[in-house]
């Protein structure tokens, strides 16, 4: 196999995925410290001076706190689309034009042997996208921080191999718990977060016969647990027909821990 990630860290406390290929390394988002994502890339067994880029989904800060500093530490290029830069330019901080890249929303962009396709997706930032990426007809698809799942991301993302797909909340312990009403609303709405049984829903629309792997991502640490997003999750999928261990197979992730490198 030659696409590979692993998802460095993911939930409101930060995110960070990295993809490769043989020819090229990238990571996708910088939402922790330089030292806390140098930290994930220890633990992954990963070199953050060997990055060709990183590619911004869009400017809240648990999604580019360490984009900065890494950039400037490593010497990398940062790739975001010319609303994101400007939002995110002045917590960025200063760096050279050779290292500020445009990817706009919606265009398929080349990186040495691997293609990476931008989407839009519905949330409160100011025009946030997603990816997928594709090398040697194996394609791996990653959806978070998006109010629902149109049917042109569920388009876009089908007969991916793997996913990292958003299961931020479980919908009972958002309405009974601490946070105020409207920062509930804001979760709720269409530029919210998908829930647990609303991600089974879209990936039911999306998966297909073939075997797929599955990490559920952007978890709230005070709103979700991860055994009742996988069981809410694969309840939803088991009732739509899917065999969940075997044609498809559910992973967690966390604030703090990688997951392994793995093919796609």
């Amino acid at each position: 196999m030659s696409l590979r990630f692993s998802v460095l860290a993911s939930g409101s406390t930060g995110n960070a995925i990295y993809v490769e290929t043989d020819n090229q390394r990238l990571l996708i988002d910088a939402g922790l410290s330089g030292k806390k994502l140098e930290e994930c890339f220890t633990k992954a067994g990963l070199f953050p001076e060997k990055l060709d880029g990183i590619l911004i989904t869009h400017e809240h800060s648990d999604h580019i706190k360490g984009a900065g500093i890494m950039a400037r530490r490593y010497s990398i290029p940062i790739y975001a689309n010319d609303r994101t830069w400007k939002a995110m330019e002045k917590h960025v901080g200063e760096l050279p034009l050779d290292q500020k890249f445009h990817f706009e929303t919606g265009v398929v962009k080349t990186f040495a042997d691997m293609d990476v396709e931008s989407f839009g997706v519905s949330h409160d930032a100011a025009e946030p996208m997603f990816f997928t990426f594709l090398k040697d007809g194996r394609k791996l698809a990653i959806v978070t921080d998006t109010g629902y799942v149109s049917e042109r991301i569920k388009g876009i993302t089908k007969g991916a191999q793997s996913f990292v797909f958003e299961s931020n909340h479980d919908m009972n312990m958002l309405r009974m718990g601490r946070y105020p009403w409207n920062v509930k609303r804001r979760i709720l709405g269409d530029e919210g977060h998908v829930s647990n049984e609303d991600a089974g829903l879209a990936l039911a629309d999306i998966l297909t016969d073939e075997p797929a792997d599955v990490y559920l991502a952007h978890l709230s640490l005070d709103n979700n647990m991860k055994d009742i997003a996988r069981m809410t999750v694969q309840q939803t999928l088991e009732d739509k027909g899917f065999e969940i261990g075997r044609q498809i197979k559910l992973y967690d992730t966390d604030p703090y821990s990688p997951t392994g490198l793995t093919d796609v």
